[in-house]
Parts: C-alpha cells; structure tokens; sequence
C-alpha cells in the first residue's frame, strides 16, 4: 500500500469513495432525500476538486495498484475555537476508507500521515468529530490518545446526529 497527496485527477474517485463509505456505514439513518442532498453537497466532484486545490487541506491518499483505499483530509485550521485547549488546533476533517478494505492498517498509516502533518503544520492541538454510536472509531481515535472533550452534533438534511468532540494534543 502506498500513500501519496491528492492532486487535480483524484476528484473523481476521492468524491465516489467518500460517498460510498459514508452511504455504506451512515445511509440507514437518514431519509432518501436527506442523505442525496448531503452526499451532492459534501461529496460532489466540485466540492473535493475544491478541497483538493485548497493548500489549507492537504488530502493523503492510500492506494494499492492504483485503486484508492482510502483517504484522510486535515484542515489546517480549528473547527471548534470554543473547545480548543491548544493555541494551534486544526481538524481532522475526514478518514474514511473503503467499506470492503477495513482491518488492513489503512486507518493506521493515514492516522500516522494526519499527526505527522499536523506536528510540521505546528499544530498542538487536533481535533475530529465522531459520531456517537460508532464505537468502532471513537475506540480507534482512543488508541492514538484522543479523548472525548465535547458534545457536538451534525446536520444531514433536516436530521441532527449527536457527535462526540474528540481532541489530541501534540
């Protein structure tokens, strides 16, 4: 498996991925509509392009011959100012990978990537937003040292998923 940064020809398969994960581990809890708006808005082609070509969210790739696996987005900037404890937070924006490749260690490596930036970014603080009935990652997230700092919560549509603030700092 190899990682390397997104560039303009990965908007494509960055938005499919994104969308197919999030539909595959999220979709059953929304309605029909709801979830189409969500996924045109926040996984549209248009959109990655945009975070792509943004030099404030690098975007790592992890791929095995030339299939994308998975994929991590920093934003380089805090998401949660009323919770940071450190003076340079950013968010880890996403870290998703495909629904039929998890228990391979590309979580792992991307989460390796994503606190190495972060530490050359000068970040002492990152912070993520996990669901709060996915156990599976907030147990992951804790492996690495974050910890449950907040409640928060997320709109897809007209549905409000409460979401637990995690936070590191470095």
């Amino acid at each position: 498996m190899d990682l390397r940064e997104a560039g303009p020809t990965d908007a494509v398969a960055l938005a499919e991925l994104g969308a197919r994960s999030f539909t595959a581990k999220f979709g059953h809890l929304y309605r029909p509509e709801d979830l189409a708006n969500f996924l045109a808005e926040a996984h549209s082609e248009e959109n990655v392009a945009a975070e792509i070509a943004n030099p404030a969210m690098p975007i790592m790739l992890a791929l095995e011959d030339g299939r994308l696996l998975g994929y991590c987005k920093l934003k380089l900037a805090c998401g949660w100012p009323e919770h940071a404890r450190g003076t340079k937070a950013i968010e880890l924006k996403q870290l998703y990978t495909d629904p039929q490749a998890t228990g391979r260690g590309i979580g792992a490596k991307l989460m390796n990537w994503a606190l190495a930036k972060a530490r050359v970014e000068g970040a002492d603080e990152i912070q993520l937003s996990v669901y709060s009935e996915n156990p599976g990652a907030q147990k992951f997230y804790q492996r690495y040292g974050f910890e449950k700092v907040g409640d928060i919560f997320f709109m897809v549509g007209e549905k409000r998923d409460d979401e637990f603030l995690y936070a590191l700092s470095l």
